[in-house]
């Protein structure tokens, strides 16, 4: 069993800057590939960045690519997702996501294993 916990959200301007950490607990954390998605209001949840447990593979949805990062520290089982140059359509309730297989969390989401509660970014122009 994994839970996770999102934190770091807020209110941000345009063009500014948030750190997104999600902490795991359980002690096979460092076996699980780890993902964010996002869902916007009245907007499906879409897929934003995914590592590896490893983190030899690592992959982010076009619309972040270049200002988004994802990163894992196995030792603080914590993955984080840091986002720059943030734009209003990057508002949205950000979630992270455990999973065993890598293709399920570049995908969208349906059959993931667990889910943090989410944190809610918002991006003011």
């Amino acid at each position: 069993q994994v839970q996770l916990v999102e934190s770091g959200g807020g209110l941000v301007q345009a063009g500014g800057s948030l750190r997104l950490s999600c902490a795991a607990s359980g002690r096979t954390f460092s076996s699980y590939h780890m993902g964010w998605f996002r869902q916007a209001p009245g907007k499906e949840r879409e897929f934003v960045a995914a590592k590896s447990w490893s983190g030899g593979r690592t992959d982010y949805a076009d619309s972040v690519k270049g200002r988004f990062t994802i990163s894992r520290d196995n030792a603080k089982n914590t993955v984080y997702l840091q986002m720059n140059s943030l734009k209003p359509d990057d508002t949205a309730v950000y979630f992270c996501a455990a999973d065993r297989y890598y293709n399920d969390l570049v995908s969208d989401g349906s059959r993931l294993d667990y889910w943090g509660q989410g944190t809610q970014v918002t991006v003011s122009s």
